[in-house]
């Protein structure tokens, strides 16, 4: 089954985060019930994956300004049939920087969130199950903005809280703080 590494690292999500288990248990049964979830023609909505991308010092996060939205985000988007949603972060994080040189600090996810989609064009409102991934930039890299943002911007992650009012960017920031000092 192409979805068993998701639902394994749904499980292994919960266990570090019991107190996201509603969350947890929205984006398990979507991909059970789902054969089609990696693909974006599932109309009920898709796995997606995305990345909170940290400067080689940690100091800064780099967000997109998303054009369809409108809205400051993370880098990320739609799996397009690949059931490693890592992998899909890491490739939507490249397409959407320009940063070729990333690394995830951890396999596991640092998030995952439900969120909905609104209609554009010919594509109808629907959810988007995100699983994120904590990457690293190597340093001296040059930013290059795809066509599906408006701006690409370094943040400094100790202003976040004033700049942004987002609540699943703050959570990430807030995991993130946490995972760095447990590498200490």
């Amino acid at each position: 089954m192409h979805r068993r590494r998701l639902l394994g690292l749904l499980e292994s999500y919960l266990a570090r985060y019991p107190e996201e288990q509603a969350r947890v248990e929205r984006i398990r049964r979507f991909v059970e019930t789902h054969a089609d979830c990696f693909e974006r023609t599932c109309r009920d909505g898709h796995v997606t994956g995305s990345a909170w991308i940290l400067s080689a010092d940690h100091r800064h996060v780099l967000l997109v300004h998303h054009r369809k939205l409108g809205r400051w985000l993370q880098p990320g988007g739609h799996a397009d049939g690949e059931p490693d949603p890592l992998s899909v972060a890491l490739r939507e994080a490249r397409e959407e920087s320009g940063l070729a040189e990333l690394a995830a600090l951890s396999e596991e996810p640092l998030d995952v969130d439900v969120h909905a989609i609104p209609a554009c064009g010919h594509e109808p409102a629907h959810l988007h199950y995100d699983i994120r991934y904590l990457l690293v930039a190597a340093p001296g890299q040059e930013l290059r903005r795809s066509e599906e943002s408006t701006a690409l911007q370094w943040f400094e992650r100790r202003r976040l809280t004033a700049l942004l009012t987002e609540k699943s960017l703050l959570r990430m920031e807030r995991k993130t703080r946490a995972a760095l000092a447990a590498r200490r």
